[in-house]
């Protein structure tokens, strides 16, 4: 992506009005909206025609939501990162979101500057939900599930990365996970890039929810 040009953004949201909005928040902090659309299968077909640096999609949408636009764009090579703007803190919604592939989730009345801090840092690949929050986040998913929903993944985790990812569902960032355990914070991103390889996710916070509803640690 190159550094010289704006951010693309492609926004899928069914309300005109907050969508227009939006759009000219986002353009007075600098991106490009590169398109819109007012309903997920409308959003899918634009992403892949356009392929932009971020989605930014609503959650609840007639003809197809914002989950499953999040499942298919995810599958989808480059697939972009996707941003859930929603009115809805339902922990389910917020679960389902992200085991969908969704790199942050924020609430429609979030700050416009959170908004745009959290667009970025999708696009540069980072976790947009908070670490503090992954914590209650996988707290709920804990709560919802006994017993563990899935099988355990089939995957050959070394004592080191069974360790990290264990913090990691309790929601340390890579610093402290690198205090807690006196190492420097490379060699932690490291160990964090290996669990989320090895355990088929994108992000931390798809590895904590997949961990715990698995019964994984």
């Amino acid at each position: 992506m190159a550094s010289d040009r704006p951010l693309r953004v492609l926004l899928i949201e069914d309300h005109t009005l907050f969508r227009r909005g939006l759009r000219r928040l986002l353009e007075e902090h600098g991106f490009d909206v590169a398109g819109e659309a007012s309903n997920g299968e409308a959003g899918v077909r634009l992403a892949a025609e356009l392929r932009p640096d971020v989605v930014v999609t609503d959650l609840h949408m007639p003809i197809m939501g914002g989950v499953d636009v999040t499942r298919h764009i995810a599958t989808t090579s480059p697939a972009p990162p996707v941003l859930v703007l929603t009115i809805s803190d339902s922990d389910e919604d917020v679960v389902e979101a992200v085991l969908a592939g969704a790199s942050g989730y924020l609430l429609k009345d979030a700050e416009p500057d959170v908004i745009a801090s959290a667009i970025r840092g999708a696009a540069a690949g980072d976790v947009t939900i908070a670490p503090e929050a992954t914590g209650a986040l996988v707290d709920r998913v804990r709560n919802q599930a006994q017993p563990p929903e899935e099988s355990p993944p089939a995957v050959d985790l070394s004592e080191r990365e069974r360790e990290i990812l264990t913090l990691v569902v309790q929601g340390l960032d890579n610093g402290q996970i690198a205090r807690r355990l006196f190492l420097s914070p490379s060699t932690v991103k490291n160990h964090v890039s290996s669990v989320l390889t090895k355990l088929g996710v994108e992000s931390r916070v798809q590895a904590a929810v997949l961990a715990v509803r698995s019964g994984l640690i």
